[in-house]
């Protein structure tokens, strides 16, 4: 049974077990915010990869943030939380001891005493559910809904899960070896964009790839402004939340998150201009989410000076990253894995360079060596260490998944041409995301083409030629 009290300042007192713990209101509320914050980011993502893509396929993403959320849920209570925060974890996964979340409710969590179990184990299924969805954009365009439904479960058990432990639990590799990932650089950006890298390679090049049938440009750009925002606002909580308490450092890693997505939108959208002569809302989101997935890692650790480099690195080689995909021949329509992996890198190198024990120690609590700033020079190792474990582990991991459900009756993730071509939302729901969806520039080009009509003008009605 758990017994709650107070103390005289309002503190709660939670007797768990028999053992009573002291926690702060203001830290659990500040960390159910965060969580609500980072909720609205998945359907965030939904609507940038939705507001990128074909209008015929808008709709499956959105859907399909829905759904990851739903899933990863369910996949969180049965084992996942178990599997990666077990306090008897090994050095790379955890066991079942919160097996459906059995004894999680008061007991200090293994990432905070400040907070309980409980608490910190919902905040940690929001990191969960949003990393499967970032990976999802590999699927864009080409992918069936119901096997990727069954993909991110088994993907967020043996691919999310570990990489999650060994970096947060403290008994894992990443952690011992005394890797600085505030809040997620390898377990969520560089495991999701790896993974959408292997998605695209298995699914292959979409119908039509190298022609000027795929030369479409976003087909709502509000779209993609508006999953900025949500992912921009969520943010805060994302790296703020990571510090699982109201205090200084919380703040710190907010100021320093709104200043490297501000620069890397400015840095991405400068070098677009170069190019086009123009003033790009996609290529300021880009950028602006680039500057946010750089930070994430280091937004515990650095000052704000460095943020501004943060930004200026992460705005700049994830936009020339995304020529990969042109040299190397595989086809991330949604550039998932240079706006994630190659952001999660650049984030984990910098992070090793310009982390500070200043900074870190603005919680009163959290004592390191730093980074080279603090002279501190095996950093830069371990996070080399940690980012090229985290890709291998994801690509080769992901790619044997999708190859064994390949064999699996019904389960097969790829659709057929004729699903491509008419699009996702048409064959796979039969709903759309607009009441108007134009498939007869997909469909029946010659609709397009300006017909010669020699006939009298009749203003009373409309042919289907001058239609």
């Amino acid at each position: 049974m758990v017994n709650v009290t107070y103390d005289a300042s309002a503190s709660l007192i939670v007797t768990d077990n028999a053992t009573p713990n002291l926690y702060n209101p203001g830290d659990i509320a500040w960390v159910l915010a965060s969580t609500a914050l980072v909720w609205i980011m998945i359907p965030g993502v939904g609507y940038f990869y939705a507001g990128l893509l074909r209008r015929k396929n808008a709709l499956s993403m959105i859907y399909l943030s829905m759904v990851t959320l739903a899933v990863v849920s369910f996949q969180w209570f049965f084992w996942g939380f178990s599997l990666t925060f077990s306090g008897t974890a090994s050095r790379f996964i955890g066991d079942l001891k919160y097996f459906g979340l059995k004894g999680v409710l008061g007991e200090p969590s293994i990432g905070s005493t400040r907070i309980p179990s409980i608490v910190f184990c919902v905040y940690q299924l929001m990191f969960a559910a949003i990393t499967p969805m970032i990976a999802v954009g590999g699927f864009a365009e080409r992918g069936a809904l119901g096997p990727i439904m069954v993909f991110v479960f088994i993907w967020s058990t043996i691919v999310y899960d570990p990489i999650a432990c060994w970096t947060w639990n403290s008994n894992g590799w990443v952690f011992v070896l005394g890797g600085l990932d505030f809040a997620g650089g390898t377990p969520v950006h560089i495991s999701s964009g790896t993974a959408a890298l292997a998605i695209s390679v298995y699914l292959g090049k979409r119908r039509g790839y190298g022609t000027e049938a795929l030369a479409y440009k976003p087909h709502n750009t509000s779209y993609v402004v508006i999953g900025t925002i949500f992912l921009w606002f969520g943010w805060f909580g994302f790296n703020g939340g990571s510090a699982l308490a109201a205090n200084l450092r919380a703040a710190q890693a907010c100021i320093v998150t709104n200043l490297a997505a501000s620069v890397g939108g400015l840095t991405w959208m400068l070098w677009d201009y170069r190019v086009e002569r123009k003033w790009s809302a996609v290529g300021f989101c880009s950028g602006a989410i680039a500057g946010l997935v750089a930070i994430t890692p280091g937004s515990g650790f650095v000052g704000s000076p460095a943020a501004v480099l943060f930004g200026v690195a992460a705005g700049t080689v994830c936009n020339f990253a995304t020529q990969l995909k042109f040299l190397v021949g595989y086809d991330d329509s949604l550039d998932v894995f240079a706006s994630h992996a190659i952001g999660g890198v650049v984030g984990n190198i910098l992070t090793a360079l310009f982390a500070q024990r200043s900074v870190a120690g603005f919680d009163g609590i959290t004592v390191i060596p730093g980074g080279w700033l603090d002279r501190h020079w095996v950093q830069l190792a371990i996070h080399l260490a940690d980012s090229s474990t985290g890709i291998a582990y994801s690509f080769v991991v992901t790619t044997i998944i999708l190859w064994v459900m390949h064999y699996i009756p019904g389960l097969r993730v790829t659709v057929s041409e004729e699903t491509e071509i008419v699009g996702i939302d048409e064959c796979e729901m039969g709903e759309f995301a607009y009441d108007y969806v134009g498939l007869e520039t997909e469909l029946k080009p010659s609709f397009s083409r300006p017909v010669a009509d020699t006939r009298e003008p009749d203003h009373g009605s409309y042919s289907k030629e001058n239609v």
